[in-house]
C-alpha cells in the first residue's frame, strides 16, 4: 500500500476508533494482525503512540511497537522506550528500556515497566528526578536523583513509592532508605510521608534528623508531625494544624520535648532548669468582608526560651508580640483595634526582662473624614485610647550622670485621646496657596503607678538639678491650635528638564501643653523623637500622643522636584523651625528626655535638608541631615545609596549622631554599613553585608551567603558574626535552605549560636 493511503480507521475497544497511520500497513486476514512500518502514528481516544514499527493484534487487542517508541496519554504525560507491549487501550503493558516525561516535567526511567489497570506503573530498578537533562551531556547524572530497585506510580492513589532506594546530589549517594513516598506529580496534597532533612543547633541542643508525616485530612485542612531525633536532647515532637476558608485561615502549633541532658545548658538558663520543655502556638486571619479583618497570634510556653532554642518555624523570633486584633478600612475610614503583650525569649531564669514589657489592653486607633465639605474645608476626626499595664518599672539600661530616664512605669496606665482638625486649601491669584488650619484635643489619663515607680519619678534629677513632678491618679488636659500655611509653586521648563519649586511658611498658635514642664504623666508611645526634612511641616512632631506640643511655632522651607531626561528624578526639602511664644515643649524636662538633642530645643532649630536622587535601572541615593542652627555642624547625617550595575545589586550606608548624654550616648557614633549581592552564573548567586562602628573603630556585624536556583533545585547558604569590643566574636548564626522539586523544601537556620555551642 502506498505512503498516501497507508492510513485507515480500525475498530478499537468499546465505541472508540483507533486511527493508524504508517508508510505502509499490511493487513494478515489469516493471523488478524494489521503491521504498519515507517513513522507509525496511533491515535485513540486522546492518547496517541509512535514508532518505527507496529504489529497489532485484533484477536487479542494487543500492540507491540520497536523503535523509538512514544506514547503520549491525555494528560500530556509521554513514554518512550525501545519495545512496548501495550494493548489497545493503552491501559496495560510491558517496555523495555523505559523513559516518562510528565506533563509538569518530571522524569522516570527504568530498565522496564509495566502498566496494569490504567493506572499502576511498576517500574524495575528505576530513577525519578524533577531535573531536565543535559542538552550537550546527557550521560551526565542531573543534580539530583532517586533511584530504586522498584519505582510504583499509582495514578488512581496518586503517590509515587520508592522500594529500596537512595538519593543522589550530583551523581554522589547521600541517603539510603527501605521505602519512601511522595505525591503523584499532578497533586499537591498527599498524605505520607514528607522528605526527611537535617536539624542543626547549639551544642546544648544538638544537631539530628528531622522526619515529617503529613496528613492531608480535607482539600480545607491538614496535619503535619515532625519528629527530630536530635543528638544532645532526644525526640522533639512538632505538630501543626492548618484549616483554610473561603474567608481566610488559621494554625495551631504545638512542640514538646524531654530533655536527656539539660546540663548541657548553661547554668541558670530556662533550658538547664527544665526537663520537660513545650509551647503551643497559634495564629489566624480572616477578612469578613473587602473592608474589616480580624487575626491573632499567640504563643504559651513552658518556659520563655523553648521557641528560641529549638528553632520552632514561626514562632523563634527573640522579640515577639502577642495580639487579637479588629481592623477596617475603606476611602475615608480607618479603624484599628488590639490587645498585644510585647514579649522577649530571654534565656536567663529571673532576668526580669518580660517584667518591663508592656501588655495594650486594648489598643485603639480610629480615623474619620467627612465625605463632604465644611465651611468649604475638610473635618476629620481621629481617636486614640490605650491601656497599658506593666509589671516592673523600666528604666534606662544605661547609667547616667545626669540622671533617669523612666522608660516605662510599673503599673496601670490608660488614656483616652479625641481629636478633630479642620482645613481648607485655597488658591489665591498668582498660584499662591492658602491653607487654614483648626485643630482640638482633648486628653483624659489615668495613672496608677507602684510605690516604687513613684518614688522614682519624684526623685528625678537632671545633672543634678531637681525636676519637679506631678504625681495624680488622673490627668485632664486639652490644647486647640488655629495654624495658616502658605506655600507658592513655581515651575520651569526646559527643552529637556522640569523644575518645581515651592517655598513654604507655616505658623501654629497655641497654648502651653498642659502639665508639659512637670514629670508625672506616662509616656510609652512618644519616646522617640528624631527632628529631620520628614516631619519639618507636622503640626506636632513628637511620635505618639503621649506627649502634646505648645507654644507658638513656624515652619519655613522650601520642597523642590526635577525631571532631567529620561528617567532621572531629584526631589528635596530644606528649613528650618522657629518657637516663637510660650514654653517650648522640646526644651522642657519629661519622663524619657524625648526633644532633648532632637535640635528643636532653642528658639531657632536646628537646620535639616533631605536629597533623593532616583537615576534608570533602580539607582537611587538619599541623604539627610541636620545641621547647627549657628555654626552649621553637623548634628546628624544620614546617607543611602542603591543601585544594580548588570547583575550585581549593591547597597551602601553612612549615619552619624552627635553625642547625647542624656540618652547615654558621650560619644559622636559613627556607622557604616554596606550589602551586596551578585549573580555569578546563569543558577548561582552570592551575597554579604557588613557594618563598622568608625568612632570605635570597630565591626558590628558581617554576614555572607550564596545560594544556586534553577527549575529543579535550590540551595541557600547564610552565615553571620556579631561583634564586640576590640572585635571579639560574641556570637554567630547559620542558615541553609534547600528546595527539590516535587519533594519539598527544607531549611534551618541557627538563633544566636555562642562560640561554646560551634
Amino acid at each position: 500500500m502506498t505512503p498516501s493511503a497507508a492510513q485507515t480507521a480500525v475498530a478499537g475497544p468499546g465505541d472508540g476508533q483507533m486511527l493508524l497511520e504508517a508508510d505502509t500497513l499490511v493487513y494478515d486476514q489469516d493471523k488478524g494482525t494489521v503491521s504498519a512500518a515507517g513513522n507509525v502514528r496511533i491515535d485513540y481516544n486522546g492518547s496517541k503512540l509512535v514508532a518505527d514499527r507496529v504489529v497489532y493484534d485484533q484477536k487479542s487487542g494487543r500492540l507491540l511497537a520497536r523503535g523509538r517508541v512514544e506514547i503520549q496519554d491525555r494528560g500530556g504525560n509521554r513514554t518512550f522506550g525501545d519495545e512496548i507491549d501495550i494493548t489497545e487501550d493503552f491501559r496495560n503493558g510491558f517496555v523495555n528500556a523505559l523513559q516518562i516525561e510528565t506533563a509538569d516535567k518530571v522524569y522516570f526511567g527504568a530498565e522496564s515497566a509495566e502498566r496494569r489497570d490504567g493506572n499502576i506503573t511498576t517500574l524495575n530498578t528505576g530513577v525519578y528526578t524533577a531535573c531536565a537533562p543535559c542538552e550537550e551531556k546527557p550521560d551526565r547524572p542531573p543534580i539530583w536523583r532517586i533511584k530504586a530497585a522498584r519505582i510504583i506510580w499509582n495514578g488512581k492513589e496518586k503517590v509515587v513509592r520508592f522500594e529500596k532506594f537512595r538519593f543522589e546530589l550530583f551523581g554522589l549517594p547521600i541517603a539510603y532508605l527501605p521505602a519512601f513516598e511522595i505525591p503523584d506529580p499532578t497533586v499537591k496534597r498527599k498524605t505520607g510521608f514528607l522528605f526527611p532533612s537535617i536539624r542543626f543547633g547549639t551544642a546544648a541542643v544538638g544537631f539530628g534528623v528531622n522526619v515529617p508525616y503529613y496528613w492531608a485530612l480535607s482539600p480545607t485542612y491538614d496535619l503535619t508531625a515532625n519528629f527530630s531525633a536530635l543528638s544532645a536532647q532526644g525526640l522533639l515532637t512538632d505538630l501543626e494544624w492548618r484549616q483554610r476558608f473561603n474567608s481566610g485561615e488559621y494554625s495551631v502549633r504545638a512542640a514538646g520535648i524531654y530533655q536527656l541532658q539539660p546540663n548541657l545548658f548553661s547554668a541558670g538558663t530556662h533550658g538547664a532548669a527544665n526537663r520537660f520543655r513545650g509551647m503551643i502556638g497559634t495564629t489566624g486571619r480572616f477578612q469578613i468582608n473587602p473592608r474589616w479583618a480580624f487575626g491573632w497570634r499567640y504563643l504559651l510556653q513552658s518556659d520563655e526560651d523553648f521557641a528560641y532554642n529549638y528553632t520552632i518555624p514561626n514562632y523563634s523570633s527573640y522579640n515577639y508580640i502577642q495580639e487579637a486584633y479588629l481592623t477596617g478600612l475603606n476611602d475615608r475610614n480607618f479603624f484599628d483595634l488590639r490587645a498585644q503583650q510585647f514579649k522577649i525569649q530571654e534565656a536567663t531564669t529571673g532576668a526580669g526582662l518580660s517584667e518591663i514589657l508592656p501588655a495594650a489592653l486594648p489598643l485603639l486607633d480610629y480615623s474619620y473624614t467627612i465625605d463632604r465639605p465644611v465651611a468649604g474645608g475638610e473635618l476629620a476626626f481621629d481617636v486614640n485610647v490605650q491601656h497599658v499595664r506593666r509589671d516592673a518599672l523600666y528604666t534606662s539600661p544605661t547609667a547616667l550622670a545626669t540622671g533617669t530616664k523612666v522608660l516605662g512605669i510599673a503599673g496601670n496606665s490608660s488614656r483616652f485621646t479625641a481629636e478633630a482638625v479642620w482645613r481648607k486649601r485655597m488658591i489665591a491669584p498668582g498660584g499662591l496657596v492658602i491653607t487654614p488650619l483648626l485643630h482640638a484635643r482633648g486628653d483624659a489619663i489615668l495613672s496608677n503607678p507602684t510605690a516604687a515607680t513613684q518614688a522614682t519619678i519624684a526623685g528625678s534629677t537632671i545633672d543634678g538639678a531637681a525636676v519637679p513632678s506631678d504625681l495624680r491618679s488622673n490627668y485632664q488636659r486639652g490644647m486647640v491650635t488655629a495654624g495658616l500655611e502658605a506655600s507658592w509653586p513655581f515651575l520651569f521648563t526646559t527643552r529637556r528638564t522640569t523644575h518645581i519649586i515651592e517655598p513654604v511658611a507655616q505658623v501654629f498658635a497655641r497654648p502651653d501643653a498642659p502639665f508639659g514642664s512637670v514629670l508625672g504623666i506616662p509616656n510609652e508611645d512618644a519616646q522617640s523623637m528624631v527632628f529631620d526634612a520628614g516631619n519639618l511641616f507636622e503640626r506636632d512632631k513628637f511620635s505618639g500622643y503621649d506627649l502634646m506640643e505648645g507654644g507658638v511655632r513656624a515652619n519655613v522651607g522650601f520642597r523642590y522636584t526635577g525631571t532631567f531626561g529620561k528617567n532621572w528624578v531629584v526631589s528635596a526639602i530644606a528649613g528650618q523651625s522657629y518657637h516663637l511664644a510660650g514654653t517650648n515643649t522640646f526644651a522642657t524636662p519629661n519622663l524619657v528626655y524625648a526633644g532633648a538633642f532632637s535640635g528643636l530645643e532653642t528658639p531657632r532649630s536646628d537646620y535639616v535638608a533631605a536629597t533623593t536622587i532616583r537615576a534608570p535601572r533602580g539607582t537611587e541615593l538619599l541623604v539627610g541631615g541636620r545641621f547647627d542652627e549657628t555654626t552649621l555642624a553637623m548634628r546628624r547625617l544620614d546617607v543611602r545609596a542603591s543601585g544594580t550595575i548588570g547583575t550585581v545589586s549593591a547597597s551602601l550606608g553612612y549615619a552619624f549622631i552627635q553625642a547625647q548624654p542624656l540618652y547615654g550616648f558621650a560619644i559622636d557614633r559613627h556607622q557604616v554599613s554596606a550589602s551586596a549581592s551578585a549573580k555569578v552564573h546563569d543558577y548561582w548567586k552570592a551575597f554579604g553585608a557588613a557594618a563598622y562602628d568608625l568612632q570605635a573603630m570597630n565591626l558590628i556585624s558581617t554576614s555572607i551567603g550564596f545560594g544556586y536556583d534553577d527549575e529543579c533545585f535550590g540551595f541557600t547558604f547564610s552565615a553571620a558574626q556579631s561583634y564586640g569590643a576590640g572585635n571579639s566574636v560574641t556570637g554567630r548564626s547559620f542558615g541553609v535552605q534547600i528546595s527539590f522539586r516535587t519533594i519539598g523544601d527544607f531549611g534551618q537556620s541557627s538563633n544566636g549560636i555562642g562560640l561554646s555551642g560551634l
